[in-house]
C-alpha cells in the first residue's frame, strides 16, 4: 500500500478535485483505492456520493472504532471512502493532549494495509494537526497549485512544513511532486506560473490540469470527471496524472511505511 497526502494550506487550489479524480483514475486502472477525507468540509465525501450517515474518520482517529468500520464503498469498483464530517473540527483539540498525536492516522491506516494498493488523503486548507497526521501517515505528498501568483507564493509554507516533518517526525516522507491546476492556456498568467513551477521545483508533474467547466460541474453530480465526462480534457488530464503518479510511486525507495507498494509485483 502506498499512501499519498494531497496537501496545500491554501484553499481553492484543487486539492479535493485532484484527490477524487486521481483516485477514480487509479481505480479505473485496477488499483484498489481508498480516499481518506481529512477535511471537515467533507467535500471529497460529497463529490464521490459516499454514504456519510454512519461512522466517520473522526471516530477512527479517536480510537472509538477501527478505521475499516468507517470505510464505505462508492458506486465505482475498487474505490472506497473514509467519510468526514464537521466533527473533525474537534479532532485537533481532542488529539492535542494525546502522546504521539501526530501518528494517530498512521496507526489507523496500518490495519488496512493489505486491503488497498493506493490511499489518497484529502487534506484541509491548513497546516494544523490533521494535515500533520496526513503527512506523517504518508509515503509521499503532492501539492496542487492553482496557476495564479498568490497560490505560487503560498506554496513555500507547505514546502517548509514538509521539510520540518522530514526532520522531526517522518524522515522518509517524499515530495512526489507539484501539480499545476486550473490552467488556462489562453492567458499569459497561467503560462508564466506553470513555467515558474517547472523552473523552481524539479518534481513538478508534466501533466497540467486545465480550467474546465466539466471539472467544476462533476462534484455537484457526485461523480468523478472520468465518469461524468469521460472524454473531456479534464478526464484525460487526470488519467495522465494518475499514470505519472503510479510511476513515481513505483520509483520511491522500497522502505514503505506499509506492507506493499504501488508498482510492486503484486500489481499488474
Amino acid at each position: 500500500m502506498s499512501v499519498v497526502a494531497v496537501a496545500n494550506q491554501k484553499g481553492g487550489v484543487g486539492k479535493t478535485t485532484t484527490t477524487v479524480n486521481l483516485a477514480a483514475a487509479a481505480a479505473e486502472m485496477g488499483r484498489r483505492t481508498l480516499v481518506i477525507d481529512a477535511d471537515a468540509q467533507a467535500n471529497a465525501t460529497s463529490a464521490l456520493g459516499a454514504d456519510a450517515s454512519g461512522a466517520h474518520i473522526y471516530d477512527a482517529l479517536l480510537g472509538e472504532i477501527p478505521l475499516k468500520q468507517c470505510i464505505v464503498p462508492t458506486a465505482w469498483a475498487a474505490l472506497d471512502v473514509a467519510p468526514s464530517s464537521m466533527d473533525l473540527v474537534a479532532a485537533e483539540l481532542e488529539l492535542a493532549g494525546q502522546p504521539q498525536r501526530e501518528y494517530v492516522l498512521r496507526g489507523a491506516l496500518s490495519a488496512v494495509a493489505e486491503t488497498y494498493d493506493l490511499v489518497l488523503i484529502d487534506c484541509g486548507p491548513s497546516l494544523g494537526l490533521m494535515t500533520l497526521n496526513a503527512l506523517v501517515a504518508s509515503d509521499a505528498a503532492i501539492a496542487p497549485v492553482q496557476c495564479e501568483y498568490l497560490a505560487l507564493e503560498g506554496l513555500s509554507a507547505l514546502l517548509e512544513t514538509i521539510r520540518r516533518v522530514q526532520m522531526h517526525l517522518h524522515p522518509g516522507l517524499q515530495l512526489l511532486g507539484v501539480v499545476a491546476t486550473m490552467y488556462d492556456g489562453r492567458t499569459r498568467l497561467s503560462q508564466d506560473v506553470a513555467a515558474q513551477l517547472r523552473s523552481h521545483i524539479s518534481s513538478t508533474f508534466d501533466t497540467i490540469i486545465p480550467r474546465s467547466i466539466r471539472l467544476s460541474e462533476a462534484p455537484s453530480h457526485q461523480r468523478p470527471i472520468i465518469d461524468y465526462a469521460p472524454r473531456s480534457r479534464g478526464a484525460e488530464a487526470y488519467r495522465e496524472l494518475a499514470g505519472e503518479l503510479l510511476v513515481r510511486l513505483s520509483e520511491l525507495p522500497s522502505s514503505s511505511l506499509y506492507a506493499n507498494r504501488v508498482g510492486d509485483g503484486a500489481l499488474t
